[in-house]
């Protein structure tokens, strides 16, 4: 089951247009057959881009005999430099890995100035993908250049990681109707998909550079909720770190009880649904409340019994609201997994019925207008990196970000300072996340880019805001 897909219609439409576009296997755990003589570096991404780093991924592939593109090991070099610099860019990082899938990072960069850049595999200069996204007017794809963020005032305060669609047993990514458009399965041999992508994850926010204080999990943990894949994705996610401390989990539509002969001997809430997530998280419809020093964290479980949209039931919102009243000005970070806006409902592909109900989402936004200490939701869901407007007047950004289990396959660190925060996506970065990142590129007949990514203002941005009283 996808969470995420298209309409009927656009996928039909999706369909009609899979004829013309490149086909590709990066699925494939070899690329015996590629014509390494006729190398291609293309899927050219600046993915990240904060104060004093950038971010640039691109996959190597050459075609076969018969024309099929494969993925190609081979060198990776990230030239950078000041863009009012009369020189060239220089090399900034050389890989001593040969791959198919290039991660290129630089650390060293000044706050708030424009470089140019180019990255090479083997002396062939890397292109960005046939995407509206990277050939966007203006993005650093095209543009050849990127600037970066210049960071809010003050000191650095906690750094959150935000998270969301793990979808822990999921065999099939990219399903929408039945078996179309074609899914991707993980290659024979290799760790299930789920699995590589959030140990990568885990891996990346315990590393010093990245450095999570706080990892909040907005739903969709599991594909289906069983009892076997709640207690796997828990005791995988308590590897890491301490459940209720160091990371926070809300329930997605994929989390819900169920019906059914494999949810027997789980806890019945309703019309014969069993809730094995609960079993290991927490009951349903119920609010989370997390203190980290002067700064509030609120999880609302937005998932329905049935369905995939969202909704929040009358003793949840009271909850809410009591906190809110109580202290209204308190900065307050709300996650859950349902998108909320109106634009959201709109944007989305598979339309307004698959976010927060219109009728939740007006007294949602309502609360926020009267607790003016509420500066961001993060939600999950829709599988991308988006930014949308608030319906009413708060000062609130709704953040989605896309998911962990595929392209582009990581998550949003959320830097906190006395004067505001940065927010940036990550790609995860082991060899072989990186791999089946590449490989669900093609989810949707290779259109899975163009929704997903996002703009880099949506990835990469910076808003000012009063946190001076925050420990």
């Amino acid at each position: 089951m996808s969470c995420c897909g298209p309409s009927r219609r656009n996928v039909l439409g999706a369909i009609g247009l899979a004829a013309l576009l490149p086909s590709t296997m990066f699925g494939r755990s070899s690329s015996a057959g590629a014509q390494t003589n006729s190398l291609v570096a293309t899927d050219l991404e600046v993915v990240t881009i904060t104060d004093r780093s950038v971010i640039v991924t691109w996959t190597s592939v050459a075609p076969d005999v018969g024309g099929q593109l494969l993925p190609v090991a081979a060198g990776a070099e990230l030239r950078v430099g000041p863009a009012d610099s009369p020189r060239a860019p220089a090399t900034v990082y050389a890989s001593v890995e040969r791959t198919p899938f290039h991660y290129a990072e630089f650390d060293g960069l000044e706050p708030g100035r424009t470089y140019r850049f180019e990255a090479w595999s083997d002396g062939v200069r890397a292109t960005p993908a046939l995407s509206l996204t990277t050939l966007a007017p203006g993005s650093p794809e095209l543009t050849g250049e990127f600037t970066t963020l210049v960071p809010p005032p003050g000191r650095p305060l906690h750094t959150l990681a935000l998270a969301n669609d793990v979808h822990y047993g999921e065999e099939v990514s990219g399903l929408v109707i039945g078996n179309l458009p074609p899914g991707f399965r993980q290659s024979p041999g290799l760790p299930a998909y789920t699995e590589v992508m959030l140990d990568a994850m885990l891996e990346d926010l315990r590393r010093p550079d990245r450095g999570a204080d706080r990892l909040l999990l907005a739903g969709d943990l599991t594909s289906e909720a069983t009892a076997t894949q709640s207690r796997a994705v828990r005791a995988r996610l308590d590897g890491w770190g301490a459940f209720g401390s160091d990371y926070l989990v809300t329930r997605g539509n994929h989390d819900r009880p169920h019906i059914g002969v494999d949810y027997q001997g789980c806890e019945v809430v309703a019309e014969d649904h069993r809730d094995c997530w609960a079993e290991e998280f927490s009951p349903r419809q119920q609010l989370i409340e997390h203190q980290l020093g002067g700064l509030r964290l609120i999880g609302l479980d937005t998932s329905e019994l049935d369905g995939s949209g969202g909704s929040i039931e009358r003793p949840q919102f009271d909850r809410l609201t009591e906190l809110l009243r109580a202290d209204p000005d308190r900065p307050t970070l709300v996650f859950g997994h349902h998108p909320v806006t109106v634009e959201s409902g709109l944007t989305n592909t598979a339309g307004p019925g698959f976010v927060l109900n219109r009728a939740d989402s007006a007294e949602l936004q309502a609360l926020y207008e009267r607790a003016p200490g509420v500066f961001l939701q993060h939600s999950g869901h829709t599988h991308r990196n988006r930014r949308t407007r608030p319906d009413a007047n708060c000062a609130v950004e709704f953040l989605e970000v896309a998911a962990v289990k595929e392209y582009p396959g990581g998550y949003s660190l959320l830097r906190l300072y006395e004067g505001g925060y940065m927010v940036n996506f990550y790609k995860t970065r082991t060899e072989a996340a990186r791999r089946w990142s590449a490989t669900t590129r093609g989810e949707y007949f290779g259109l899975f880019p163009d929704y997903t990514l996002g703009t880099s203002a949506d990835r990469n941005h910076v808003v000012l805001r009063d946190f001076s009283g925050l420990g």
